[in-house]
């Protein structure tokens, strides 16, 4: 049993750090820099919203095709699109001046490279989370938290090559394409499920009563025939909103309220942080103290992020621009933790793969946000009314939050 435990904290280990780079796709506030032309955010914003749709696709295809395959199939055909994905963007950057088409850039960026991203998130986190049956919300938490904290590790060494002489963005993108195919090629040769026959502990907390109170194992079908699904994919949509406008455009929304230099590139790692933070607390609080409690905590933090954001872009302070930003990634962690407990806990892990791939989803109607964020940035100036629309839905979020029960 030891050496069991011994080998999936090694795997544990691996997969965070294989995490970090699937999570290279929130630093599009980075990666985007080379693309800025004008007033182009809507553009932009665009173009984040299809990386993060593709993603969901990507990650609903992994479940999709689980059964029909092996882990490292699919982390080895992530692999392909990723690098294809960052290696096509990298031949983008001058003609996109010139031409003014994006087209191409949602393509490769957004097309190959969110599906492969999304394809490698599910796999990993559903094949680790066989090694940790009885602690998914800390397997999942610090698996997601090293997806977070992507934006700040990898994010602040691409923006340093990217803007120095030595590299540029073309060659930036290059290396970026051949590491992200170097690494998942390896993470298929590591990432496996556990060997058959293997026993692992019950939860040290013991949830259930009886055998008859364990979460039932539900197909995709019959979960989302369930009013509780369309509930928790509401509320899970709304927690993820404000974040993901927030982490699209970071960098101009702390430079509206004033701040200069390294600030802005600095504030975007500081949110993969806080992002990375969300992640592992949440998996933390699932386990101690259940879920309706963190789902409480996470609504009432939904709703606070993006008013304090509202009221520094309305006051012009760099101080509460820090907090509200770094507290909209600290909500936004809290979404992708929250996806991968319910649909364990409530749905039962039979269908998990699938059922994970389908809640994980809420990143397409939550990515319009980055979207409609560029689109008023555009249109008004400013991003105030934007977060503004983010706090109403996150207060609409809170009240369908409470409706959320575990189906019977």
């Amino acid at each position: 049993m030891e050496s069991i435990f011994s080998v999936r904290r090694q795997k544990l280990i691996i997969g965070i750090i294989i995490m970090l780079f699937a999570g290279v796709i929130y630093a599009w506030s980075i990666l985007k820099t080379p693309f800025v032309i004008g007033d182009n955010f809507t553009q932009l914003g665009m173009t984040y919203t299809i990386a993060l749709t593709f993603f969901c696709i990507g990650s609903v295809l992994s479940g999709l095709i689980s059964k029909q395959s092996t882990s490292s199939l699919r982390l080895v055909l992530s692999a392909m699109l990723m690098f294809s994905g960052f290696f096509l963007s990298s031949f983008l950057i001058v003609p996109l001046r010139e031409t003014n088409n994006y087209t191409l850039l949602y393509m490769a960026y957004g097309v190959l490279g969110g599906m492969g991203m999304g394809i490698a998130y599910n796999t990993i986190i559903s094949t680790m989370n066989m090694w940790y049956p009885d602690r998914r919300g800390f397997c999942s938490g610090l698996l997601i938290t090293g997806f977070g904290l992507s934006a700040l590790l990898i994010g602040r060494l691409l923006d340093t090559m990217g803007n120095s002489a030595a590299f540029g963005w073309n060659d930036t993108y290059i290396i970026l394409a051949v590491t992200m195919g170097v690494v998942f090629i390896v993470a298929a040769a590591v990432i496996k499920p556990p060997p058959k026959g293997v026993t692992f502990p019950k939860p040290k907390k013991s949830k259930y009563k009886n055998q008859s109170d364990e979460p039932r194992d539900y197909t995709t079908s019959q979960m989302i025939k369930k009013p509780v699904f369309i509930l928790i994919f509401l509320y899970a949509t709304f927690l993820t909103a404000t974040g993901s406008a927030a982490i699209s455009f970071a960098g101009d929304i702390i430079k509206d309220v004033g701040a200069k230099g390294d600030i802005p590139v600095t504030i975007i790692g500081v949110i993969g942080v806080f992002n990375g933070i969300g992640r592992l607390t949440s998996g933390f609080l699932f386990d101690n103290i259940g879920i309706k409690k963190t789902q409480l905590i996470s609504s009432t933090l939904a709703i606070i992020a993006p008013s304090i954001v509202v009221l520094a872009l309305t006051s012009s302070s760099i101080p509460l621009g820090i907090a509200g930003l770094c507290l909209c990634g600290l909500s936004f962690g809290f979404a992708p933790t929250t996806c991968s407990v319910f649909a364990s806990e409530y749905f039962g892990v039979k269908h998990f793969p699938l059922n994970f791939g389908i809640l994980a989803l809420i990143l397409i109607p939550a990515s319009f946000a980055s979207a409609l964020t560029g689109s008023i940035r555009a249109d008004t100036g400013e991003f105030t009314m934007a977060f503004i629309i983010m706090a109403a839905l996150a207060l609409v979020g809170f009240v369908v939050n409470l409706g959320i029960k575990k189906p019977k």
